[in-house]
C-alpha cells in the first residue's frame, strides 16, 4: 500500500511553496484549484495524455483525481488545496433546494468523495507516497484540525485518523518550517523516530526523502 501523509496550515504558510525541490519528473501535482505555483517552477507542465509528459492535472472531481493517481504512475503524489474538493462541490450545490433528507444527503455525498480520494491514495502500489496539502481550521478551544465542509462530516470521518503522518506549516521567527509534533491541540503525529526536530524546513523533497528512507520505499519510478 501507498504511504499517505497530510501536510495541514493557513493559506501562506508554505504548503505549496513545499514542492520546490521535488523532481517533477517524479511528481504528480493534482491541483484542486488552478493556481500558478509560488516559485520558479519552469519544470512543472500540464500532463498530457498523448505522451505521458507534464505533471500537473487540475480537477477538483473525486473521480477524476482517483483516475489520476490509479493511472498516472509516478512515485510521489501531490494533491494540493484538498479542502476545495470538498468546498467546491458544497458551493455547486448550495443553490439547490435540498430540504430534509435530501439535504442531509448532499453532505454524504461530499464525505463520500473525501473517503474515496483518501482510500484510493492508501491503495496505491507499495512505495508510492501522496501528500495531502489543505488548510486548517482553528475552533474555539483552539484545536486545530483539517478543515472540511462542517460539523456533519467531521462526525462521519476523522481524515487525519486515516493516515499516520500529518504535519502543520507554520511561520516561526520569519521561517516557513513544519511541526512534526502534536501540540496537544492539533492533530500533528509523525512516526516514532522518523523526526527528531519538533519543527523542520517547508522542504517537501526533504520530508519524502525522511519518508522513504525509514520506510524502505522506493525513490523514483
Amino acid at each position: 500500500m501507498a504511504i499517505v501523509s497530510m501536510i495541514l496550515g493557513e493559506s501562506g504558510t508554505g504548503k505549496s511553496t513545499s514542492l520546490r525541490n521535488l523532481d517533477p519528473a517524479q511528481t504528480l501535482l493534482i491541483q484542486a484549484v488552478r493556481k500558478p505555483l509560488p516559485f520558479r517552477a519552469a519544470g512543472w507542465k500540464p500532463y498530457s495524455k498523448l505522451d505521458g509528459s507534464g505533471s500537473i492535472v487540475v480537477t477538483d472531481k473525486s473521480s477524476f483525481i482517483e483516475g489520476a493517481m490509479t493511472k498516472i504512475p509516478r512515485p510521489i503524489v501531490v494533491i494540493d488545496d484538498f479542502q476545495y474538493i470538498l468546498a467546491n462541490e458544497f458551493m455547486r450545490r448550495v443553490t439547490d433546494k435540498e430540504v430534509g433528507n435530501a439535504a442531509f444527503a448532499k453532505y454524504n455525498e461530499i464525505a463520500r468523495s473525501a473517503w474515496d480520494v483518501l482510500t484510493t491514495a492508501a491503495s496505491l502500489a507499495e512505495g508510492r507516497r501522496v501528500y495531502l496539502l489543505s488548510h486548517s481550521t482553528t475552533d474555539e478551544l483552539g484545536h486545530t484540525k483539517i478543515k472540511t465542509i462542517g460539523k456533519l462530516l467531521d462526525e462521519k470521518i476523522v481524515l487525519e485518523g486515516m493516515v499516520t503522518i500529518v504535519m502543520r506549516s507554520m511561520v516561526r521567527d520569519g521561517q516557513y518550517q513544519f511541526a512534526t509534533k502534536n501540540n496537544g491541540s492539533d492533530t500533528v503525529k509523525t512516526p516514532l523516530g522518523m523526526f527528531d526536530e519538533p519543527y523542520i524546513d517547508n522542504d517537501l523533497a526533504a520530508v519524502d526523502a525522511q519518508i522513504v528512507s525509514y520506510y524502505g520505499a522506493t525513490q523514483e519510478a
